[in-house]
């Protein structure tokens, strides 16, 4: 076995591309998604404010714009009242008038001159529903305007025996404009209407909040942790919670039983084969033989350690781990087998967030893997090359065989529990959990594991890994 570092101009620009665009299961993200929570509160917001523009529109329409039009005629008949008073009064009556009713009663009587400027009052349909029945009521010629002369009111210009006159009055006075009381409850009622659906969201989802963290804590196999409350007021919340509790009290029942049963089952194996090569080798005189007596018995003991470790519980601590000194134990561990070339191109210094036992038994499987399925047909070498690249905060492992390759259709099968694929990759001394230990123990770590085709021959195995610092 040979094993070097080798310079970035191995890599070519299709095998750089293959590392940086790794198969999408490496580098596929969750669509962007709505949680519960805001998808319930934005639902109740919207009924809420629905229910708020029907209610504004009835009272538009019931409310508001009548009582407007009544106003409208109310401030006619005060200006036929005006008329007819100033009519029938003398001069000096009149000026007395047009005085008390300023001081007194706000309403504001001016000759109207030719030269005066105004804007009309009708702006919207509101005030064009209160022009079109002061016309009605008024006469013809009456204007109606907002502003004269650059002073904001209500104005109403009308005639008395040819002379033409304006009556100003405060248009909150006569209730033709809104008040802004009602728009401070208005607010107001938005804002607890906002309140009260969070609250009624955040009451609705804190049950599934809870189960969700409690089925993640079960997932990671921390059964201890996972209990939910049972004495909820929410019958069909209970019953839930008390079917999950027990679900995962089963669950921890079976996982103990397993771990005892998977020691037993140990102990019980290795004591027999262990007694079984002794009395072989003291036993059996032909050499030949011998050895391939002991190549079974160490045989049938790896196939035990394969079953420990695919029944290893998912729990783990994990922490900063010298990328490069477990890729050099990697490596080591092969021997020099004749035949057998590796290459590793690795940054100085990376750090992943992981479990060095863990990572070490990963790269082990693949590299056996490729050392036993990757051969080259051609000339029966068999060529190993490690890439590792940066990017942002995660790191990508590349490790690729110059052999065969595997069958596109059961490519997306090699990481299932015992499942075999071709011959050209498959011994009879595997037992198919190779693949799916290495894929559980990246996915324990928080990585992501995939597998490919080499457009240019062979076999490749993605890993990716969180980047870390070094402790």
């Amino acid at each position: 076995m040979r094993e070097e570092s080798f310079a970035p101009s191995f890599e070519t620009e299709t095998e750089s591309a293959a590392l940086e665009t790794a198969p999408a299961r490496l580098k596929s993200r969750p669509p962007r998604e709505v949680s519960l929570f805001w998808r319930t509160f934005f639902l109740l917001s919207l009924l809420l404010l629905g229910s708020i523009v029907a209610w504004l529109q009835t009272f538009r329409a019931l409310e508001f714009e009548p009582r407007t039009l009544q106003s409208a005629q109310q401030l006619a008949s005060l200006v036929n009242l005006s008329r007819a008073a100033l009519v029938h009064s003398d001069a000096i009556a009149r000026v007395s008038l047009v005085k008390t009713m300023a001081e007194e009663e706000g309403v504001r009587i001016a000759p109207r001159e030719p030269g005066d400027t105004f804007l009309r009052f009708d702006t919207n349909a509101l005030s064009h529903a209160v022009s079109v029945e002061l016309n009605a009521r008024l006469g013809p010629g009456t204007i109606v305007a907002r502003e004269v002369n650059g002073k904001a009111g209500l104005w109403v210009g009308f005639s008395i025996e040819g002379d033409a006159y304006w009556l100003q009055t405060d248009p909150s006075r006569m209730k033709l404009v809104a008040g802004t009381t009602w728009l401070i409850w208005l607010g107001t009622t938005i804002v607890l209407s906002l309140a009260g659906a969070a609250l009624i969201a955040r009451l609705i989802n804190r049950p599934l909040k809870q189960l969700s963290f409690a089925a993640s804590r079960v997932r990671e196999g921390d059964f201890n942790t996972s209990q939910l409350n049972e004495a909820v007021a929410t019958s069909e919340i209970r019953q839930v919670n008390i079917g999950f509790n027990r679900m995962a009290q089963r669950l921890s029942k079976i996982e103990q039983e397993r771990a005892l049963m998977l020691a037993g089952i140990s102990h019980d194996l290795r004591t027999p084969l262990a007694r079984l090569r002794l009395e072989t080798e003291m036993s059996v005189h032909d050499l030949q033989a011998r050895e391939h007596m002991a190549a079974d018995i160490e045989q049938v003991n790896a196939i035990i350690d394969k079953f420990l470790d695919y029944a290893r519980p998912d729990h783990l601590i994990s922490g900063p781990v010298h990328l490069n000194e477990v890729i050099d134990a990697a490596v080591f561990a092969l021997g020099n087998a004749p035949n057998l070339f590796v290459q590793t191109q690795v940054p100085p210094e990376t750090w992943v967030q992981g479990d060095e036992v863990e990572l070490q038994r990963v790269l082990s499987n693949l590299l056996e893997n490729a050392r036993r399925y990757g051969k080259n047909p051609r000339n029966g070498q068999t060529h190993i090359d490690i890439q590792v690249k940066l990017k942002e905060d995660s790191v990508l492992l590349k490790l690729r065989d110059r052999g065969p390759g595997v069958n596109a259709a059961v490519l997306s099968q090699l990481t299932q529990p015992f499942f075999r694929g071709d011959a050209s990759r498959t011994a009879a001394t595997g037992t198919g959990l190779g693949l799916a230990i290495v894929e559980r123990a990246i996915m324990r770590m928080g990585g992501k594991f995939a597998l490919s085709n080499n457009s240019s021959g062979g076999f490749s195995a993605h890993i990716k890994l969180q980047l870390s610092k070094k402790p």
